[in-house]
């Protein structure tokens, strides 16, 4: 294994890493600023308003988008699988 190979095995994992957390984290960061703005609006500076959509954005992202998130994971294990003999 070379330090190219390593490098560009790295590279590809973090870059499914991060297209896997996009939808849940694009998701409830949108929710939080919403949320956000809807509390200046209106001043009510309560954690529990802030925490709770964002838990249930989250949750709902999970179920809508799990499916793919995991196709993506599939995908990317199957990869490093097949090609093992080459890595050596």
């Amino acid at each position: 294994m070379t330090p190219d190979f390593a490098i560009e095995l790295s590279n590809e994992l973090l870059w499914t890493a991060i297209l896997m957390c996009a939808p849940v984290l694009g998701i409830s960061m949108l929710v939080g600023l919403i949320v956000s703005m809807v509390q200046v609006v209106t001043q009510i500076q309560e954690m529990s308003l802030t925490f709770i959509p964002k838990m249930l954005a989250a949750a709902i992202a999970l179920v809508v988008f799990g499916p793919w998130m995991l196709g993506v994971l599939i995908e990317f294990a199957r990869g490093l699988i097949v090609n093992i003999p080459h890595y050596f």
